[in-house]
């Protein structure tokens, strides 16, 4: 038994006069009950009794859960609901979950990035169930005039067995309301969970596929416009001048403006990423009057720094992977001295360009700015930090921003900067009325925030009986180097050096699911089964004897990751694959990559038909602790391995003088149905640890995985991504 301290829980819930907070604000103000819900859910109570900022109970004992965080496909808002109601022990099937705007007093890290809301929510969403358990139980006592040790719940009904009575939780909900908060709660043991562990639908299943508003673009308010926006055509130009005259006269324009989301004292976030923070703006009242009229728009830009081409960029990262110099990011040992008496070097240098995020729903935001309040409502992954910006932007106190996050048709990282949500404040302010904003899918694919373009060197050392005995990585990026210095197979050699590097430029860049470890994992991984292959060893056999190193007598002490964990995965996958056993016209690669706290390895098998390789099965075994909802464990891990798949066989995003070349799909290749994996086999190791990541780690092994099959049906190795047509993309 888990039992938090009450100063641990203070962030779960308020306590006001004694008792727990009852108010939830302007986010309860909004209409909760949909008309779809009322008729395939639960019967709706007469009235609702709020316990704490996470739930509140009906008079019938019906609960409605507030899911705290972004919902952006990686099925949280189904997922942190499930944890609340564990502790809760409540009947899921008497449950409504509605989404909770932003509010920093009452919940902690409101984010959706890195893979780690239900890591960071863990503790804090068993709480709040818990603690209002006991309430309802300590009322329930009081109530039947027992002792609260004497009563049991179960499914939201309270039990007296001696007496052979209960109580529902609604028939009690009002009194353990106002009861003090406990200094302390015990939590579940796992071995007795009920609902964590069980297979649950989406929460919004049925609205998603009814067309119900969901989402940003569904946000319809009373007196509205559309609005759309301008930028540079080319990364290192801005804004000179514009002529809307003769666009304000178009039908249905109501004005053109321009903003400027970079203005002098704003007190920036580490998410307003944008290289085009000067923009005109035209708003309108429907989207294709705006979209005609933008290009309508004479507009004239200026160059204030260098246009980069693909060819000029990859030369860059080649110089300063060749020639540059910086100091060491890791040494261990004498990596020099130990290259100088190996018997054989291995050596290979890995590319990946930029990679726009593409989300299937266009960035957009409503936005209502007036001089005594800002309302936001839209698809965002970082609320907290967004409201910062616009507060200061448009001059408002902080408590005078409103933030409402709706559901996202995909987020991938991109929702991580919110320029396109100020962008919508500023130009509501500049117009004095509500907007919504809307990207077409060019602007979104032009206007930057894109995965790094990167460049790796790998070198090894064997010895004479093909141990590895020197290993030396040199990486570099736009923005930043991919290599992660104290990552495997960091520990796991004597004589080890890594050395990063980083290129400035005006394309802006960002987080792109699973940052970093989205192009590296797959080098580091195919580099591996490179020198595995020199050493005269099975891929899968190399990778396990150094993590024997690595659990024994690792060298260092800043290695970031559990061998043992490790090691179990890759042992796992090569069981559940049958790893050794070939298949006629079947080629196999392996992969395993930790990264957001959690481990997985995979198998992944090909074959072709010509010259067109096809996926025919993806074997995966993952490490991430409890899991909380395993079928929306597995979409995400399914999901994470067609995206890596698609985008290592296709993704590229290129650039002549600034502009990109890809601004739409008719350009820019996907992966498409016949595509995907024919079948996807996972399988999740049970160690009752508590959750770590899960909505990106599936994805960069993937890419290695993949890599290192088609090595072997291609009979040469695959060292740029994309893996199909990369040299025709890099001009």
């Amino acid at each position: 038994m888990q039992a938090p301290s009450r100063r641990s829980f203070l962030k779960v819930s308020a306590a006001t006069g004694g008792g727990l907070l009852l108010g939830f604000g302007w986010l309860t103000s909004c209409e909760s009950k949909p008309a779809a819900a009322v008729a395939t859910g639960p019967v709706m109570p007469e009235s609702w009794v709020p316990v704490n900022a996470y739930l509140q109970i009906g008079d019938n004992g019906v609960v409605t859960i507030y899911s705290p965080n972004p919902e952006i496909g990686q099925n949280v808002k189904t997922s942190m609901p499930m944890i609340i109601a564990e502790e809760l022990d409540v009947d899921w099937n008497n449950v409504i979950v509605e989404q909770a705007g932003l509010d920093t007093e009452k919940y902690t890290r409101q984010l959706a990035g890195g893979s780690q809301s239900i890591r960071h929510g863990w503790t804090s969403l068993r709480t709040a169930g818990a603690t209002a358990r006991h309430l309802l139980m300590a009322a329930a006592a009081t109530e039947l005039s027992v002792p609260v040790e004497e009563l049991r719940t179960e499914n939201g009904i309270i039990y007296h067995d001696a007496s052979d009575r209960q109580l529902g939780y609604g028939d009690v909900a009002a009194a353990a309301a106002n009861l003090p908060v406990p200094e302390e709660v015990p939590l579940k043991d796992p071995a007795d969970f009920k609902i964590i562990g069980q297979g649950k639908k989406n929460v919004d299943a049925r609205k998603i596929v009814t067309g119900q508003p969901l989402f940003g673009m569904d946000i319809q308010r009373e007196g509205m416009f559309i609005a759309g926006i301008v930028h540079p055509p080319a990364f290192g130009m801005k804004l000179k001048s514009v002529n809307a005259d003769a666009v304000k006269a178009m039908p249905g324009i109501q004005d053109v403006v321009t903003i400027d989301a970079e203005k002098e004292g704003v007190d920036r976030q580490w998410s307003d990423v944008n290289a085009f923070p000067q923009l005109v703006a035209v708003v309108g009242n429907s989207t294709w009057q705006v979209m005609q009229a933008k290009q309508a728009l004479e507009v004239e830009w200026e160059e204030t720094s260098a246009a980069e081409s693909t060819a000029q960029h990859r030369a860059t990262l080649e110089e300063l992977i060749e020639n540059g110099k910086a100091e060491a990011s890791r040494r261990d040992g004498d990596p020099e001295a130990a290259f100088a008496r190996a018997t054989k070097i291995v050596e290979a240098t890995y590319s990946a360009p930029f990679l726009p995020h593409n989300t299937m729903e266009p960035m957009n935001f409503f936005a209502h700015v007036t001089s005594e309040r800002a309302e936001l409502v839209g698809p965002i992954q970082t609320p907290e930090f967004l409201q910062k910006t616009v507060a200061s932007l448009v001059d408002l106190p902080l408590e005078k921003v409103d933030i409402m996050m709706t559901r996202m048709g995909g987020g991938f990282g991109r929702r991580l900067y919110g320029n396109f949500g100020v962008e919508a404040a500023l130009i509501s302010q500049a117009v004095n009325a509500p907007v919504k904003l809307v990207y077409t899918r060019e602007d979104d694919m032009t206007q930057g925030t894109y995965r790094p373009d990167y460049l790796v060197k790998y070198r090894a050392g064997l010895d004479a009986d093909g141990n590895l005995i020197a290993f030396h990585i040199r990486g570099a990026g736009t923005n930043g180097s991919p290599v992660f210095a104290n990552r495997f197979p960091a520990g796991t050699v004597d004589n080890y050096l890594v050395e990063n590097f980083s290129k400035d430029s005006n394309i802006s860049t960002g987080a792109w699911r699973a940052p970093r470890s989205n192009f590296i994992a797959g080098a580091e991984q195919a580099f591996l089964d490179e020198v595995a292959e020199a050493a005269g060893k099975d891929p899968i056999a190399f990778r396990l004897e150094l993590f024997e190193r690595a659990k024994n007598n690792p060298v260092g002490e800043n290695n970031d990751y559990d061998a043992e964990r490790y090691a179990g995965v890759l042992e796992l996958v090569r069981d559940k694959s049958n790893w050794g056993q070939q298949t006629d016209g079947v080629f196999r690669g392996v992969a395993a990559y930790y990264c957001h706290n959690s481990y997985v390895a995979q198998v992944l098998d090909l074959s072709m038909d010509g010259d067109q390789p096809k996926v025919e099965k993806v074997y995966c075994a993952v490490d991430c602790g409890i899991v909380v909802n395993p079928e929306g464990a597995r979409n995400q891990v399914e999901g994470g391995i067609v995206d890596g798949i698609g985008h290592a066989m296709y993704g590229a995003l290129t650039f002549t003088d600034g502009t990109p070349d890809q601004q739409n799909f008719d350009s820019y290749r996907l992966i498409r149905h016949g595509e995907a994996p024919k079948e996807i086999e996972t399988f999740f190791v049970d160690n009752g640890i508590d959750p770590t990541g899960l909505g990106e780690p599936s994805l960069p092994p993937i890419m290695g995985a993949l890599a290192n099959a088609l090595s072997r049906a291609k009979g040469e190795r695959v060292y740029d991504q994309p893996f199909m047509g990369q040299q025709e993309l890099l001009g």
